[in-house]
């Protein structure tokens, strides 16, 4: 069970705070559409105002200033930690795909045993995206940095500048498709080495910026001994052969299986 967290519990920066939570007020005002009412409300929860309030305390985060994007299981927010763009990404703990969630996880040989709530699940699977993102990022795969991780908040490197994120594959226009799935191979190469398999690899799933493609939303990566890790690994390689193949590239799911095992 995560530890109980109170303000009084942390020396608070309150002059942060405030400026924390007037922000966020802020952001639930100029929202029209109810659910995403609902969403900002089911973010910023008590228990996870108090983690945010705990990094900021110990330095991993400095200000968190915008929304930048809603996944299907979290938030992503532009933020800076000692002056440095970062990114910080809150899951959502009451969680429409939480099912989904604990697929992956309790499949997984490094989260054996696990059992408990579903905050306690939630605070796994982001532990879980940290330690991807830690194996990837050793193996030399392009993926945001790992920075800090605290319960059910993943603080990690910034993808994009002041004007924009880095865009989803999906949404750029490429003048050489083939060179860009050539980068993205060598990203699949990359994970294999680190000894996982990503699960669920798409154009929705991988930035674009500075010409050179990043792998993201690794939480459900698995390692190589997981039961369904050769399925999933057929799926990722599917949909790699399809979108690249629909971009007019003569490729395959075999040719692709060919070269990101080397065989």
């Amino acid at each position: 069970m995560c530890p109980p967290l109170s303000r009084n519990r942390l020396r608070l920066d309150e002059k942060k705070l405030l400026v924390l939570e007037e922000r966020i007020d802020g952001w639930r005002a100029r929202v029209k559409d109810d659910s995403q009412a609902k969403t900002y409300g089911e973010v910023f929860d008590q228990r996870t105002l108090m983690v945010i309030y705990k990094l900021i305390n110990e330095g991993a985060v400095s200000t968190v200033d915008y929304p930048v994007s809603t996944g299907k299981e979290g938030n992503v927010f532009h933020a800076t930690a000692n002056g440095e763009p970062v990114a910080l990404k809150i899951y959502r703990v009451s969680n429409a795909a939480f099912r989904a969630l604990s697929d992956y996880i309790l499949g997984d040989p490094r989260f054996k045993g696990l059992k408990g709530s579903k905050r306690k699940i939630i605070c796994a699977w982001a532990t879980k995206e940290y330690k991807n993102l830690e194996r990837m990022h050793l193996s030399g795969t392009r993926v945001p940095r790992p920075i800090a991780v605290e319960e059910n908040i993943l603080v990690m490197g910034y993808l994009g500048d002041e004007t924009m994120p880095a865009p989803m594959l999906k949404s750029v226009k490429l003048k050489d498709p083939e060179s860009v799935m050539d980068d993205v191979i060598d990203n699949m190469k990359c994970i294999q080495k680190a000894g996982l398999v990503h699960g669920d690899l798409s154009e929705y799933n991988i930035l674009i910026w500075d010409g050179k493609t990043y792998i993201i939303d690794v939480g459900q990566a698995v390692t190589l001994d997981h039961v369904n890790a050769n399925e999933w690994f057929k799926r990722d390689v599917e949909n790699v052969a399809r979108y690249f193949r629909r971009l007019g590239c003569d490729i395959t799911p075999e040719a692709v299986n060919q070269r990101v095992r080397g065989v």
